[in-house]
């Protein structure tokens, strides 16, 4: 490996590959699949995406890989920050996001990737931790406004621990990789926010955190939590998603 991964940028490499069957078994790859990677890193994914897919555009914001990556058949290499690549503009239309995610940005970029319409499906490498806040059900403590957020627009499919051995330099946690469908549209702006400004501040109320954040005066959410048949002393934790579109609608 000549590039040293830059802990700034999230990198840690993936160089085992026997990770590489999984990812196509859970990601449920086809010959007619165009796939959106981001952080290709060394491109060992890329090349095997490449030899089963029609098509891979791959997103990398780090300069130094363009020896490894250049050259790899049936790929775009689209250099710059991924949380910025306009996804809707690319084609062929990827469908698919498969990707081992840089740290840093993983969250993030799921969350804004589920705006791009076209994308049906992910399998993403991520910390373990952020790929159990995922889809962590309520009233628990991984279960946050992510959660929410990819659970109202999507399903999970699969689940795969993976070792700390795959990847250069050996991280300091451990990762997964989790896959996940749509069965619906992202979130709409207000709702977004709703769900965001619920959960940032755990500690108090949810009518309070909705005060705090000048969604709603007290009073007014107090009232929408009763629409929905929930006590003022509730907290967004112990809401299900499907509850939030219905707060919403009540606070309107």
């Amino acid at each position: 490996m000549s590039v040293a991964p830059r802990k700034s940028l999230g990198q840690h490499f993936l160089v085992d590959e026997n990770l590489l069957g999984v990812i196509e078994r859970l990601a449920e790859l086809t010959p007619d699949d165009v796939v959106l990677e981001v952080g290709p890193g060394l491109g060992v994914l890329t090349r095997y995406l490449a030899g089963r897919v029609a098509h891979v555009h791959a997103a990398e914001v780090d300069r130094r890989l363009e020896p490894q990556l250049a050259g790899i058949p049936n790929t775009d290499l689209h250099w710059g920050d991924a949380l910025r690549l306009d996804v809707a503009a690319l084609s062929p239309a990827p469908s698919k996001l498969v990707a081992n995610l840089p740290y840093n940005i993983a969250t993030p970029l799921v969350v804004e990737s589920l705006a791009f319409e076209q994308l049906t499906s992910w399998c993403v490498m991520v910390q373990r931790e952020v790929a159990e806040r995922f889809f962590a059900v309520s009233s628990t403590k991984a279960y946050g406004a992510v959660s929410v957020l990819l659970q109202l627009a999507t399903r999970r499919t699969g689940f795969h621990p993976v070792s700390r051995e795959v990847f250069r330099p050996r991280p300091n946690v451990e990762s997964s990789l989790v896959a996940f469908e749509r069965i619906g549209p992202a979130c709409e702006p207000d709702l977004k926010r709703l769900i965001e400004a619920a959960f940032a501040h755990r500690r108090k109320t949810l009518a309070n955190s909705l005060s705090l954040a000048g969604l709603a005066v007290r009073e007014q959410a107090v009232a929408a939590l009763a629409a929905i048949g929930r006590e003022s002393n509730v907290r967004a934790e112990a809401l299900s998603p499907a509850e939030f579109p219905a707060l919403a609608e009540a606070l309107r």
